[in-house]
């Protein structure tokens, strides 16, 4: 059996916050796929943050995401941001972070980064598409990391490998969205 790349201490942190909440693990589809593009949906709550990082914890995938860089030069909060996975992004400067996350995926033998499609909490009928090209343009899945509040459940679904055709691939990734709740079902994708 290999190793498990969550630490002891956020292995149990993350069972702590599961049993306090009520939550449990759904499914886990393609576990094996070591770069990926993780898209977490439905995102409508703060909370989705500290859910989903537990239930990667617990399922032992090595997730990163990215923030604005000053979250981690935070003196006070800047070392828990960089210790659950976070990856600085100098927002200021015109640079291209679909190019960032393909030149990531370029020099690593293992990544997983997680993308809010949504780009914010609100409803948003028109997802952002940079999650779609840089899976495409790295040639690595996108896999469907899941926050389903009806069920109290998290969980991975099928991975779905970008064609080129944004639109058919996106249509087929909503339609695994639709079935999953989040915290204000009113926000979700539609």
């Amino acid at each position: 059996m290999p190793a498990r790349k969550t630490s002891t201490f956020w292995y149990y942190m993350a069972r702590l916050v599961f049993g306090v909440a009520g939550w449990k693990l759904g499914e886990i589809r393609n576990p094996e796929i070591k770069k990926s593009v993780m898209i977490a949906a439905p995102h409508t709550s703060n909370w989705d943050l500290i859910i989903a990082r537990a239930a990667f914890y617990l399922m032992d995938v090595d997730v990163r995401f990215t923030v604005k860089k000053e979250w981690t030069e935070n003196w006070a909060l800047g070392w828990l941001v960089k210790a659950i996975g976070a990856l600085p992004v100098d927002r200021s400067r015109n640079n291209s972070l679909v190019d960032g996350m393909v030149k990531l995926f370029n020099e690593h033998d293992e990544l997983v980064i997680l993308i809010t499609p949504e780009g914010t909490r609100a409803f948003q009928p028109r997802w952002r598409k940079g999650y779609y090209f840089a899976a495409l343009n790295a040639h690595v899945p996108i896999r469907l990391g899941y926050l389903d509040y009806a069920r109290k459940e998290a969980g991975i679904g099928e991975a779905v490998y970008p064609t080129g055709d944004y639109e058919a691939d996106e249509a087929k990734i909503k339609a695994f969205y639709r079935t999953k709740t989040g915290r204000f079902p009113e926000k979700g994708v539609r």
